[in-house]
């Protein structure tokens, strides 16, 4: 089989402190970049154009269905999917020629390895971290609810394969954004439980934390990344309280 030409996708909303570096790493590796930008108010949609990247203005709707607007977008069906704060190692932009050069299957996935306030967390259950980045869009869909979204293959397809070297993710820069993000999904994943029917018993508030905290440092090991590991499973934990807090004070107001 010839080298399949390759399409990268990026979703964006005021990334202009990731972008540029993103970009960079697939010079070389992608034989177009797509940028689908929610109306960035900032200069992301400027570093994208200079940088080489087609942009497409599209309102956010979710994040299921945004991946599969810039999916869409590609000129080639063979597709790579990043966010703006991730990027290739060298090691995995070899990978990624080699997987080019001689496609197998329905897709591959990449190991994530993410950085922590300047530290790269390998334990507590975020490393590897695989994903299914690399895929031939016309054998899937991006699926999921209003987090945790997903690309799933087709029923029938063979299981994706590993492709060797890291895809870094520069997700927590510092503990405020950690603390941000957890504010912001811990709604939205309120909203998801309610949505479903679900609603939060007191017990709940008062004892999956401490579960998951204890799951995350000791059994999960992050304790190994030293105060990195603490912040994370501490954060994590108020992360389910805040989750189930809302859940109820959600439903309690449905209710009423």
């Amino acid at each position: 089989m010839p080298s399949v030409p390759l399409s990268v996708v990026i979703i964006t909303f005021n990334e202009e402190a990731n972008i540029a570096r993103c970009l960079e790493a697939v010079r070389g590796v992608a034989n177009e970049v797509v940028v689908v930008d929610s109306f960035s108010t900032d200069q992301t949609v400027a570093i994208c154009q200079a940088m080489g990247a087609r942009v497409v203005q599209h309102a956010f709707e979710g994040y299921v269905q945004q991946k599969n607007f810039a999916t869409a977008q590609a000129l080639h069906p063979h597709v790579l999917q990043l966010d703006a704060d991730e990027v290739l190692t060298a090691a995995l932009r070899q990978s990624l020629l080699q997987a080019k050069a001689s496609w197998q299957g329905a897709g591959y996935t990449l190991a994530r390895l993410t950085n922590y306030c300047g530290h790269w967390v390998r334990h507590g259950g975020w490393y590897p971290d695989r994903k299914l980045r690399l895929y031939d869009r016309r054998l899937g869909q991006w699926q999921g609810q209003l987090l945790h979204e997903r690309y799933e293959l087709t029923p029938g397809q063979p299981a994706p394969l590993p492709l060797a070297g890291d895809l870094l993710h520069y997700s927590y820069p510092t503990i405020e954004s950690h603390v941000q993000q957890l504010n912001r999904f811990t709604t939205i994943g309120a909203q998801e439980l309610a949505g479903k029917g679900r609603s939060a018993a007191w017990w709940y508030l008062a004892l999956k934390p401490v579960g998951k905290f204890w799951h995350l440092y000791l059994l999960r090991g992050a304790w190994q990344d030293g105060f990195a590991g603490l912040c994370i499973a501490a954060l994590s934990a108020w992360g389910v309280f805040l989750k189930y807090a809302k859940l109820r004070a959600l439903t309690k107001n449905l209710s009423a």
